[in-house]
């Protein structure tokens, strides 16, 4: 079968600088998989450009082999992809509920009403917060609150983005119970994170990043010890 999604020989730059080199993934669809990595090695630029956030210098990005690379953003949106980004994920200007509007606004207008009533049902702190500014919530809640669209309006595949980055251990374990819940319900997950100990027990299988090269692509547990491997040996 086709895979739902498949970087080929990707390289990818910022400017003069060259973030990513030759870097193969596949993500069959349904399945969960990891990127691991230290701080820098490529993980964000990988899901940057898989979102069309970031272009494609050489090799080709496969939405079920159909070349993408070129694509904007707002096409790949609307193609079922979701990129939750690395850090809080919400325009923190705007209140909770105009932020979950925001993201509602791909669907159906006829739907919309329904879905946000659904939303607050759901997730009663949003509610209660549903006039407060998104930058007033807590690290955890906004995080929450950028997830949180992804249950009622599921994407074929969500790409979150280092989601333990500067949250407390409590919040963590509701998001990742959040993703599982996605998983089961069919979502397909492209997870990044620098936690190895809690992404080896959502994901079937990860990718480790190293220096914008892929090191090691299989079986979880054996991707946490070629990282920490890789990690011993440096000066």
């Amino acid at each position: 079968m086709t895979p739902i999604l498949e970087l080929r020989h990707v390289s990818a730059s910022y400017g003069p600088f060259r973030a990513l080199f030759d870097v193969d993934v596949v993500i069959e669809e349904g399945a969960a998989v990891g990127l691991l990595g230290s701080n820098g090695a490529g993980k964000s630029t990988i899901a940057r450009v898989i979102s069309g956030l970031v272009g494609v210098d050489s090799g080709d990005v496969l939405l079920e082999g159909k070349r993408i690379n070129r694509w904007s953003p707002e096409k790949i949106r609307r193609a079922g992809i979701l990129q939750i980004p690395e850090g809080r994920g919400v325009f923190s200007s705007l209140s909770v509920e105009d932020n979950l509007r925001v993201a509602l606004s791909l669907q159906k207008s006829s739907a919309r009403k329904a879905l946000l009533a659904e939303l607050f049902e759901r997730f009663p702190l949003l509610a209660e917060r549903r006039r407060s500014r998104a930058g007033t919530l807590s690290g955890g809640q906004q995080r929450l609150l950028a997830l949180a669209p992804a249950f009622v309006a599921p994407p074929r595949l969500l790409i979150a983005d280092e989601l333990s980055l500067g949250l407390a251990p409590g919040i963590l374990d509701e998001l990742y119970d959040s993703l599982g819940q996605l998983r089961a319900a069919g979502t397909t997950l492209l997870v990044s994170e620098q936690q190895t100990e809690r992404i080896v027990n959502l994901v079937d299988s990860a990718v480790v990043v190293e220096h914008g090269r892929v090191l090691f692509a299989g079986e979880p547990q054996m991707a946490v010890a070629a990282l920490e491997a890789s990690l011993s040996q440096q000066p």
